[in-house]
């Protein structure tokens, strides 16, 4: 797998270079948000780890423009704020995870092959909720609410999305939710759980129709039924 590290520590560089050597990860270790972001416009990765805060670009802005170029590859941002503020933020901007500083390399390197994994579609699968008012192309990604296209997903919220659609109903909790769509190897915080819904349900939901519904103390479901005062 190759790795692009857009990162202005070089402690951190040289600590992730030397655990990805032991999983045969190909990583390219870049300084600066702007050269970082040049790199990928040129040439291919397979993943991208991204700093918050660097110099010449920040990492949310270096986020947004890659977006913008790429709505697939899988981007984990690495991050000292640790409010949710600030991880809505991160996501909103396209970041697919985060990890909160410091953390254990051996963590960054289980969640970058567990969002790998995930990346990993089955050509020509197709989930479609029970009524058809979501329909879900995994070969192409595309998300359809009621026939029209749903442009604005993260690749993780596809992933979430399509994961629910098949199980209509059925209620999940988060730790089952991170290790159906995060994968088993997931050492994150549960919240980031309750973000991507929240951001899921402002994107294809209504006030009347949220489509991902909470149940208090255990987690959430996916239920087209029309409810008019879901929280």
């Amino acid at each position: 797998m190759k790795v692009l590290v857009i990162e202005d520590n070089e402690s951190v560089c040289s600590m992730l270079d030397m655990f990805f050597a032991k999983e045969n990860f190909e990583g390219k270790f870049i300084h600066n948000g702007l050269d970082g972001y040049q790199e990928f416009l040129f040439h291919p990765y397979d993943l991208i780890v991204l700093d918050w805060m660097l110099p010449g670009m920040d990492g949310i802005t270096v986020c947004r423009k890659i977006r913008e170029k790429n709505k697939q590859i899988p981007i984990i941002m690495l991050t000292a704020k640790d409010s949710e503020s600030d991880q809505v933020l991160g996501l909103e901007m396209g970041a697919d995870d985060y990890v909160t500083k410091p953390f254990s390399p051996l963590a960054l390197t289980a969640r970058m092959k567990a969002i790998t994994r995930r990346f990993q579609t089955k050509n020509g699968e197709k989930a479609v909720s029970g009524a058809d008012i979501v329909e879900v192309n995994k070969e192409t990604r595309e998300v359809f609410i009621h026939g029209k296209l749903i442009s604005n997903l993260t690749p993780k919220e596809f992933d979430i999305l399509s994961f629910f659609v098949q199980y209509p109903k059925q209620v999940f909790t988060r730790e089952q939710i991170l290790d159906q769509v995060w994968g088993f190897q997931y050492y994150g915080d549960d919240r980031t759980v309750d973000v991507h819904i929240k951001r899921l349900r402002r994107k294809i939901g209504r006030d009347n129709q949220p489509f991902f519904h909470t149940i208090w103390g255990i987690g959430y479901k996916f239920d087209e039924t029309v409810v008019a005062n879901e929280n």
